[in-house]
């Protein structure tokens, strides 16, 4: 097998390829959308290295491997190229987070203030992990207002930073780390 080149020079002018093709300016809001969802994923590598529960690791790989079908989803033009099947993101992927965020919810105390970001380093790098993933949400937004984007796909990444949310919690609570509370004093 011939190796592939990692430089084409086919974007040194500021223009980059679709998915078909189709040529568009690396400032178009569907490279930030998905752009910001590649940060999302290479956010999630690192907080991997800090997650002690097989079953935490196992997941996060499961979210990485659906936002590359995000991406994929958001790097079509739909008007121009068919959408591929993997890129396709299904109800059952949106439940599937649902039930993970009651799983670990169940186990935590309820929430009595707003959590600042922080505690452990880990559950710190899930709180940035989740506003990533809140700007990726905003991002894909900007997007829906001028092409379709499926309310399936808009609802996982909805859903995702809810998960990251529970889970920073869960993590501080295993690192036997105290939640830090909002002081609304201001003072």
């Amino acid at each position: 097998m011939k190796k592939s080149m990692i430089y084409t020079k086919t974007g040194d002018e500021g223009c980059t390829s679709l998915v078909g093709g189709t040529r568009v300016p690396k400032t178009d809001i569907r490279l930030e959308a998905y752009g910001t969802v590649d940060e999302l994923n290479a956010c999630l590598g690192l907080l991997e290295t800090y997650l002690a529960d097989g079953h935490d690791c196992a997941l996060v790989r499961q979210v990485q491997n659906g936002l590359f079908a995000v991406g994929s989803y958001l790097a079509t033009d739909q008007s121009k190229t068919k959408l591929h099947e993997s890129s396709i993101v299904t109800p059952a992927q949106v439940e599937a987070l649902e039930h993970e965020i009651d799983r670990l919810d169940e186990s935590l105390p309820p929430l009595k203030a707003f959590v600042l970001p922080g505690g452990s380093r880990g559950a710190a790098v899930c709180h940035v992990c989740r506003t990533v993933c809140r700007r990726a949400e905003r991002r894909i937004l900007a997007l829906a207002e001028t092409v379709g984007i499926a309310p399936e796909l808009l609802a996982y990444v909805n859903r995702l930073s809810d998960y990251l949310f529970v889970l920073s919690r869960k993590m501080n609570h295993e690192d036997k780390k105290n939640e830090i509370f909002w002081d609304n004093s201001c003072k």
